[in-house]
């Protein structure tokens, strides 16, 4: 049994090194292109808002707490919202439209001029995501897409789209992360240098 255990860690950990290899090697200037926008966006005094579904809900939380914490420099915080974190407003807007606004409600509430929104979806097909990132469109933010391989529908509304070379969604979420903490580490650096 050890064997195949042993078998199934070392192909998942392997797999997960070739993806972002492949990240390393093919996306390195649509990376530092993302970079570039949240830097920009944060030094003028704009905000980021983050939002996906299930582990992508986790990574933007995630990120945005980077943000507003620190990634690893002791430094001022930078203004970030995880929308997928307010249970109220979410099971409210469940509840009383559907699923699929409540992305959408809370980008027309909150976007204002020159905020960027930074979207995880591992297909880029998911309705609320879509519908929140027409949302964005519709107050004239900007958007950068975290997706995978296919890129979905995500990928013709974004302004910046991030693919990940994997149809995998552990692996797109391993990746998601790994670009998410070097847009961090790049952000932190151009904002803070010293």
């Amino acid at each position: 049994m050890d064997g195949t255990i042993n078998s199934y860690l070392e192909s998942a950990i392997r797999e997960s090194i070739e993806v972002k290899q492949a990240v390393l090697e093919n996306m390195l200037g649509e990376i530092a292109s993302a970079g570039r926008l949240i830097a920009e966006t944060l030094r003028s005094g704009n905000k980021l808002l983050l939002f996906g579904n299930g582990g992508s809900a986790a990574d933007a939380q995630h990120i945005a707490a980077e943000f507003i914490g620190r990634f690893e420099r002791e430094r001022r915080a930078l203004p970030a919202i995880a929308l997928t974190t307010d249970t109220s407003i979410l099971t409210a807007l469940t509840n009383d439209y559907s699923g699929e606004v409540i992305f959408a409600r809370q980008v027309e509430a909150l976007g204002q001029p020159g905020d960027l929104v930074i979207v995880y979806s591992t297909s880029g097909n998911s309705p609320n995501v879509l519908a929140g990132i027409n949302a964005a469109r519709a107050k004239g933010l900007r958007v950068v897409g975290l997706t995978g391989e296919g890129g979905g529908k995500m990928a013709e509304l974004c302004d910046l789209i991030l693919r990940v070379p994997s149809r995998r969604t552990s692996r797109i979420q391993e990746a998601h992360i790994t670009i998410s903490h070097a847009l961090c580490e790049v952000v932190e650096a151009d904002l803070f240098r010293e």
